[in-house]
């Protein structure tokens, strides 16, 4: 019980530490900010770090984290986050889906996901396909799971036998599976890859040989925020300009302040179970700086075509019944 307090506590000065006079004083509607747990919202947790959304005059409400972006889309869905780093695919099934009225005003990043394999039992493709060899994933609708599927198309495997040979879990559990010898594979997001490879297993394959010019993660906001509060919107996007560029032109600084934040451990964002699993899979500046510069192309450029792709790769994939138009689903305005 004490340590379950301890790590609550945690999380509340998480929450509102580094900032945290300046939280009281934005002159503008208050926002709540979302972002995944992991490398691929690093420029919104640079932007936090720094204290850049209140420099610009934002209050920050709160800013939430979440270790899956379908955890992210799932929070989204009940309506009380304004903006949210997320990844493109859970983005698509929020919005198909729940209903949820978003709309996408920067990238993220491009790519950011990896398939990881124990090199003593997958040495070629093929070798997915044998009965005992065990593919950790996280479930159906995610990122990594369209990867899945993309893998298997683009080498000519068999469906049937890869799909059963698939272990569903969220990253953090992947990669301790991989590490205790429960998998000997996994689809898994960054900075998850970058972590296995320390470990030693092998980067068989990332999303950019899978899926050429993928878009990995977008800063949505919410319609309403768009329409009542564009200046807001305005502010969030110059500062995902801001703390992209700065990924990009000091990267080790980015590194360490990436990998700081991502130390740090509560019941929000991981089960109570699954803490003293995390606490086993921290990750040092120098696998962040791996992540940032060779898993990622940090950039805020959007491509509809590529957005058009994903939308229809979830049609594809029965993630979502019907498919939209991406021009409907983006508002790049605000990154002029």
């Amino acid at each position: 019980m004490k340590g379950t307090i301890f790590f609550i506590a945690i999380l509340f000065v998480f929450l509102i530490s580094g900032c945290g006079k300046k939280l009281e004083t934005g002159g503008n509607k208050p926002i709540k900010i979302a972002v995944e747990f992991t490398t691929h919202s690093a420029c919104a947790h640079i932007a936090n770090h720094m204290c850049w959304y209140q420099e610009e005059g934002l209050t920050v409400a709160r800013f939430e984290n979440y270790i899956t972006g379908m955890a992210l889309a799932a929070a989204l869905s009940k309506g009380d986050i304004d903006a949210a780093y997320i990844c493109l695919i859970p983005a698509i099934n929020a919005k198909s889906n729940a209903n949820v009225p978003i709309k996408i005003v920067a990238g993220v990043h491009k790519y950011g996901y990896g398939f990881v394999v124990n090199h003593n039992k997958v040495k070629v493709i093929e070798d997915l396909m044998k009965s005992e060899i065990r593919i950790g994933c996280t479930r159906e609708g995610s990122s990594v799971d369209a990867l899945l599927h993309k893998m298997i198309k683009k080498y000519q495997l068999d469906e049937i036998q890869i799909l059963k040979n698939i272990r569903r879990m969220n990253p953090p559990k992947l990669l301790l599976a991989l590490k205790i010898g429960q998998l000997d594979a996994a689809f898994i997001c960054e900075q998850f890859p970058s972590m296995a490879q320390d470990l030693g297993f092998k980067v068989f394959l990332t999303s950019e040989e899978i899926w050429p010019n993928m878009q990995g993660s977008v800063l949505v906001v919410r319609e309403e925020l768009i329409k009542k509060n564009p200046d807001l919107v305005k502010i969030l996007v110059k500062v995902t300009k801001r703390a992209t560029q700065f990924v990009n032109e000091h990267p080790i600084k980015a590194a360490g302040i990436v990998a700081k934040k991502l130390q740090i451990i509560g019941e929000k964002i991981f089960p109570i179970k699954a803490i003293d699993s995390a606490f086993k899979l921290t990750s040092s500046p120098l696998t962040i700086l791996q992540s940032l510069t060779v898993r990622l192309v940090n950039t805020n450029d959007i491509n509809s075509l590529q957005i058009q792709r994903a939308i229809d790769t979830c049609v594809e994939l029965d993630y979502i019944k019907e498919s939209f138009k991406a021009e409907d689903f983006i508002d790049l305005r605000f990154l002029e």
